[in-house]
């Protein structure tokens, strides 16, 4: 006979299995959400008016394509966080915000995505480095 030990390892493989195979089936968006990644704070939003004012700049030399402070603004974001939804390599670019004091870029940058750089199709502002993303609500 079976010990209870030995029963509750193949019961806990068998679910183990049975769920690996259902995050095999499910669609990458299902699959993120199962596994934590993905539940970002990027549907949070944040008024215009409620970014710094070097944010604001920032935001409206994005429309005006330029000019920009640093050679890196305007370069690919590869949202490697996967806090941003998915979207081809190139669909994203990032651009600095200013940070008072800071010797470098800092960690504030606003993050754009769409086909037309000065047309972008919606706009995220990261305080954090990337940790997390608000949209900006023009």
């Amino acid at each position: 006979m079976a010990s209870c030990a030995s029963i509750t390892s193949s019961v806990a493989k068998f679910a183990l299995t049975g769920f690996m195979l259902a995050a095999l089936a499910t669609t990458g968006a299902e699959a993120r959400g199962w596994f934590g990644a993905g539940n970002s704070t990027a549907q949070e939003t944040i008024a215009l008016a409620e970014l710094p004012v070097q944010g604001q700049r920032t935001y409206e030399a994005i429309l005006n394509g330029g000019p920009f402070r640093y050679d890196k603004d305007g370069s690919v974001f590869g949202n490697r966080e996967r806090l941003l939804p998915p979207a081809r390599r190139g669909h994203y670019r990032e651009y600095t915000v200013t940070t008072p004091g800071s010797r470098d870029r800092g960690a504030r940058r606003i993050v754009c995505g769409g086909e037309q750089r000065t047309a972008p199709e919606a706009c995220w502002y990261t305080a954090d480095h990337y940790a997390s993303f608000r949209r900006i609500k023009p």
